[in-house]
């Protein structure tokens, strides 16, 4: 659903928001993109057992998780942090993937980076048997496949079409599906030039472009400012954003707006790519920081 926001700016500039968060009210936004043909692939494979890695708060584990209990399937998180082993309960996101059934393997942060060798893989198909394969945040041949679906007919009067980025993967299907006027804009959560390397494996078209100055600090990283921007547009534009991707690449754009970075009578649709569930950790971090909550609702 695309979704106007009524800001006003000099040059006559429109800005729609299509909230792909509302696609599911658990597997919302680009995690509903990328396990659609990983799940139907896992199907044809006659596999009972989906694995994947997350980190404490990940968007991604909560959403497997929901998914493989909706589709019929055992799930299994490694979780990046061994420390977490004993904070099920504390922790928002990770209860709610254990409510839904997805068992858990906690592993350092060392052994974590070994996530993708073969033989990490290996051990893992010792313990578990069989089972199908998620990369870490969803990215691979079949989530490109399934975010080159959030563009629509609907969306080619659009100049501008701005996503956050995390793995790569919803840019990529956004680059490949986008008309050969219409221009990408990537907004990392991370710091690092690295994720143009990714972005290239999937990507098949020179239509993009990396905006970097917008992470914060880094993933996870929020501050005073970005939370009353999100809260202020919560309140004016009834459109709840996350902190950790969303409600940074809206910032951007809204900045990036205030500095005549876009033309006169620009048209740029912001992609909405879910992430809400993360809001409640990250209120649990505000709060030990004495910082002001991310607010919910209006």
């Amino acid at each position: 659903m695309n979704q106007n926001i009524n800001i006003n700016f000099s040059a006559n500039i429109s800005l729609t928001i299509k909230r792909e968060d509302l696609i599911h009210p658990f597997v919302s936004g680009n995690k509903f993109r990328k396990l659609k043909y990983n799940l139907l692939q896992a199907k044809d494979e006659n596999k009972e057992t989906i694995l994947t890695f997350g980190g404490a708060f990940s968007n991604h584990i909560a959403a497997v998780a929901y998914a493989g209990k909706e589709q019929g399937f055992k799930t299994i998180g490694i979780i990046r942090g061994d420390e977490l082993l004993d904070k099920i309960e504390e922790n928002p996101t990770l209860k709610f993937a254990q409510q839904n059934g997805m068992e858990f393997v906690f592993v350092s942060r060392e052994e974590y980076r070994n996530k993708s060798e073969a033989s990490f893989t290996e051990k893992l198909k010792n313990k578990f048997g069989d089972f199908y394969l998620v990369p870490e945040g969803g990215t691979n041949q079949l989530a490109v496949k399934g975010c080159e679906e959030i563009l629509t007919d609907e969306d080619s009067e659009f100049d501008y079409i701005c996503c956050a980025v995390g793995t790569g993967g919803t840019i990529a299907g956004l680059i490949n599906s986008a008309l050969p006027d219409q221009k990408i804009l990537g907004f990392p959560a991370l710091k690092g030039d690295f994720l143009i390397d990714e972005i290239c494996i999937f990507a098949k078209k020179n239509n993009w472009e990396l905006i970097s100055d917008y992470h914060f600090g880094g993933y996870g990283k929020i501050n005073l400012e970005l939370i009353e921007f999100i809260n202020s547009f919560l309140e004016t534009n009834k459109v709840p954003l996350d902190p950790i991707y969303t409600g940074k690449m809206v910032f951007g754009v809204i900045d990036l707006i205030s500095k005549n970075y876009f033309p006169p009578l620009s048209k740029i649709l912001l992609i909405h790519t879910g992430g809400l569930q993360g809001i409640e950790g990250m209120n649990l971090k505000l709060r030990q920081k004495k910082l002001p909550i991310l607010k919910t609702n209006v």
